[in-house]
């Protein structure tokens, strides 16, 4: 469903833009997606009963590309049968030998920029995966764990100090045990050492500013092997490295008893032995953050291992400039603080990969002479021994490298292509707020570094979709939902309504049978109204008059097209302003509230009374078709169909062209031409007599009469009786200067813009009964929204109550008020 929102979002831009006559490249492919490929199709061979290395990496590949081949396509299907407007002839992927191409010459200009390095570090690793990861591919979760407390003894016997972990697996692995340097409790015993419980080896104790005086005791043992910060004052005390976790996440031979213990059950292990020899003071519970490889959910273990690094910073602040400088604008401006605080807190990028599908890394070893061979083209012999015996790095570059390079690589970079000359650098970057870091980021600093230009000038990024109770979907909740189930059940365009109409930028999405039903029924309503026009065409045998006379003669032709032309102007500002579903909703409510509600109805009526049906004819089929094109970036299948039925119909001597895709979107630059219209009047008018037919549950066959007191709108309200009779059941309509000319008994007074309306809803209704049973409900409903603003403004509830279940109260809370105001609005206009 995300990637439904991706493409409903990115074509209703792209049409939009296509329409404004704006070039306008849509190109489609995908990525790779290294890790997430190769855990499906490592599965698939453990179903089978073998592995990738009984395989070979060769076959192995074969079999990865058979997979993608099999299965790829389905991504391409459901792009097609969601409506992007593609240009399918572009289609790439990562994988592909323009991308590799690119993928190779940057690795090895950086590589000679001294901007790519090899190091040994520590890393988060994934034993599942047997991989590396970088920072952004750890997912953190709230663990709740316990500190343990443990007695480390004094190599001199004269005391002990008593030291705090969560990981009292990885003890075996310590080689100090660090202290604050202003600690005043421990500053003293700085220089000697302790026994390393369980292990019968000394290790020493240091000074370290690093150390949290207020966490725990106080006293830090430390792991370089096994964890980053215990990595770093490792580095700066010149410590030993013990690593005791292997990398499939079993304890090995420096475990000592524990070899060949998983992590989960050393940890047992290591507790009870610590309470046998009486070294365990105590343990306390604790909520703390662990990291999750974010394709598997494995834990992760901080590794020391030989990986390939991007050296970041270089590339980092031309990106940062980009966007402080305003050359970049992302969308919506809150974003901008996050991207700057993981850029200005940035890290260099591990980039290697301990799998076999991606890109396998440039770079060639000398079995001979040990020499490494970075160049352009695959080396056959080292240029210093120069032996033939050449073996290539094994591992392969992380995907986000070679996704990174999309906007120019895709192009045909590094060729210079008319391409790449036209279409570089591109406009809009739209993507989910999730990967701003993963993708984004990287796009914009290796767009920098390989073309000397920012790729984009926009970033619109999207929220995430949730499910009806407000939670995020995913594959471990099993609350996802296939696009494409819901595209057989309701449409493709009902589908990328539902997902866009009134959304934001950079807000989650909340989808639900209620939004799809919905969308759904305005697709119907369009295509009944369209149904409607056309058969009214046909019978009268009329061919309406392309474009409109700019000078309309009845006050409903006026109004209407007015109307179109004012929400027109609103559609392309907002259009322009990046507020996408504000622009749907303003599209939405002119065409179903506007049009349909009011406006066709008042054609039926014209043309059963023949008041200018000709003129009527014209409007409502310029009208319906102006708003087809308004329309068609956000229900592009519907919208197409009726047009390109509707469009023989007209009298034009303007050359359209043969698809609604292709035509000019409307616009309208001229809003001093918009005069103010007494429709609105006329609307409120039969809205109330509405409105207090359902409050007092009068029957649609029963015939009401109104009188209007008015000294304003004599002759409007005359001219228009026959419409607001039909509109609002009435049997009689009169209309007075003075109220002296009739008898308010028993009758509901509405007051109105220019006057006051007397409405007789018959001799059965007890007008003073119902304005009682409405104030009581006012009264019980100011109780109900009372209580649940009480309890939305406990922080006791907001902090600990499921999210779900605090949007649910605050839908309620709004709902009641809604219901609060209807209620006082009739009270107000009535009396008896």
């Amino acid at each position: 469903m995300g990637h439904a929102l991706t493409i409903a979002l990115e074509d209703m831009i792209v049409r939009w833009h296509r329409m404004n006559g704006d070039p306008t490249l849509y190109l489609p492919g995908t990525d790779h997606a290294g890790i997430a490929t190769q855990v499906v199709v490592e599965r698939l061979l453990a179903s089978e009963g073998t592995n990738r290395y009984e395989l070979g990496r060769e076959q192995f590949e074969s079999r990865i590309w058979e997979w993608v081949h099999e299965y790829g396509d389905r991504i391409y299907t459901q792009i097609r049968r969601l409506g992007a407007s593609c240009d399918w002839t572009r289609k790439s992927f990562t994988l592909d030998e323009g991308p590799k191409k690119a993928v190779r010459k940057t690795f090895v200009d950086l590589y000679k920029n001294n901007l790519i390095y090899r190091g040994e570090r520590i890393t988060n690793w994934c034993p599942r995966c047997s991989t590396a990861l970088s920072d952004l591919e750890v997912k953190y979760k709230n663990i709740k764990g316990q500190i343990y407390k443990i007695k480390y003894p004094l190599a001199d016997n004269s005391n002990s100090l008593t030291v705090a972990t969560t990981r009292p697996e990885t003890m075996m692995g310590d080689t100090a045990v660090a202290v604050n340097p202003n600690d005043d409790r421990f500053s003293h015993l700085i220089g000697k050492e302790v026994i390393l419980p369980l292990m019968n080896k000394t290790i020493p104790i240091i000074g370290d500013s690093a150390v949290e005086i207020e966490f725990g005791t106080g006293a830090l043992k430390v792991t370089p092997a096994h964890d980053p910060v215990d990595f770093e004052i490792g580095l700066r005390h010149n410590l030993q490295s013990i690593s005791v976790i292997s990398k499939d996440g079993i304890m090995n031979e420096h475990a000592g008893d524990f070899k060949g213990l998983n992590r989960s059950d050393c940890k047992i292990k290591v507790v009870e032995a610590l309470e046998s020899q009486e070294l365990l003071i105590e343990t306390e519970d604790y909520d703390h953050s662990v990291g999750h490889c974010d394709r598997c959910d494995d834990l992760i273990e901080p590794l020391i291992s030989k990986q390939w690094y991007v050296s970041i910073e270089e590339l980092a602040k031309p990106a940062r400039d980009a966007v402080r400088d305003g050359k970049i604008k992302i969308v919506p401006e809150r974003f901008t603080n996050v991207y700057f605080n993981w850029m200005d807190n940035i890290r260099d990028w591990s980039v290697s990969r301990q799998l076999w599908w991606g890109h396998q890394i440039p770079v060639w070893y000398c079995n001979d002479c040990d020499d490494m061979i970075v160049e352009y083209e695959d080396p056959t012999y080292c240029p210093k021994c120069p032996s033939k015996s050449l073996i290539q790095d094994p591992d392969v570059l992380d995907t986000w490298f070679s996704s990174g390079l999309w906007p120019h690589s895709t192009l045909g970079w590094p060729d210079q292509t008319d391409d790449l000359d036209y279409f570089y650098p591109g406009s809009v970057l739209e993507t989910g707020y999730d990967i701003l870091f993963f993708w984004v980021a990287r796009m914009i600093m290796m767009g920098i570094q390989n073309m000397g230009e920012i790729p984009f000038h926009t970033i619109y990024l999207h929220g995430l979709i949730l499910d009806p109770e407000g939670v995020k979907m995913s594959k471990t909740k099993g609350n996802v939902v296939d696009p494409l189930e819901l595209i057989d059940s309701y449409g493709a365009d009902s589908v990328r309504f539902a997902l866009t109409t009134g959304t934001s930028a950079g807000n989650n999405v909340r989808i639900n049978e209620q939004k799809l039903e919905a969308s759904r029924n305005f697709n119907n309503k369009l295509w009944n109204a369209a149904r409607f026009v056309l058969a009214c065409l046909d019978k009268e045998n009329q061919k309406p008059i392309y474009p409109i006379a700019k000078e309309l003669n009845h006050i409903h032709d006026k109004w209407i097209v007015d109307r179109l032309h004012q929400i027109t102007s609103e559609i392309n500002q907002l259009m322009e302003n990046h507020q996408f579903g504000e622009a749907q909703t303003t599209a939405h409510d002119f065409f179903w509230n506007e049009f349909c509600d009011w406006y066709i109805e008042l054609v039926k009526i014209r043309l059963k009374i023949q008041d200018n049906s000709y003129e009527a004819l014209n409007t409502i089929s310029y009208t319906l078709e102006q708003t087809l094109r308004l329309l068609h970036p956000f229900i592009p299948f519907i919208t197409e169909e009726i047009w390109g039925i509707f469009k023989n119909k007209f009298n034009t001597n303007e050359k359209w062209p043969s698809a609604l895709i292709e035509a000019p979107y409307p616009k309208f630059t001229d809003p001093s031409s918009i005069k103010t219209s007494k429709m609105s009047e006329l609307f409120e008018l039969v809205r109330s007599i509405r409105n207090l037919r359902a409050e007092f549950k009068v029957p649609s066959t029963q015939l009401i009469s109104c009188e209007i007191i008015t000294t304003s709108r004599n002759d409007f309200f005359a001219a228009q009786s026959e419409f607001i009779k039909e509109l609002s059941g009435l049997s009689q309509l009169s209309i007075f200067q003075t109220a002296d000319q009739i008898n308010i008994q028993q009758k509901i007074s509405i007051v109105i813009e220019n006057g006051i309306a007397y409405v007789d809803l018959g001799t059965s209704l007890n007008v003073s009964d119902e304005i009682s049973r409405l104030n009581e409900e006012k009264d019980e409903i100011s109780k109900y929204i009372t209580s649940l603003s009480k309890r939305l403004s406990n922080k006791d509830f907001t902090e600990k109550a499921p999210p779900e279940i605090i949007d649910k109260e605050r839908d309620r809370l709004k709902n009641a008020e809604e219901r609060s105001k209807r209620i006082d609005a009739i009270l107000q206009s009535i009396s008896a």
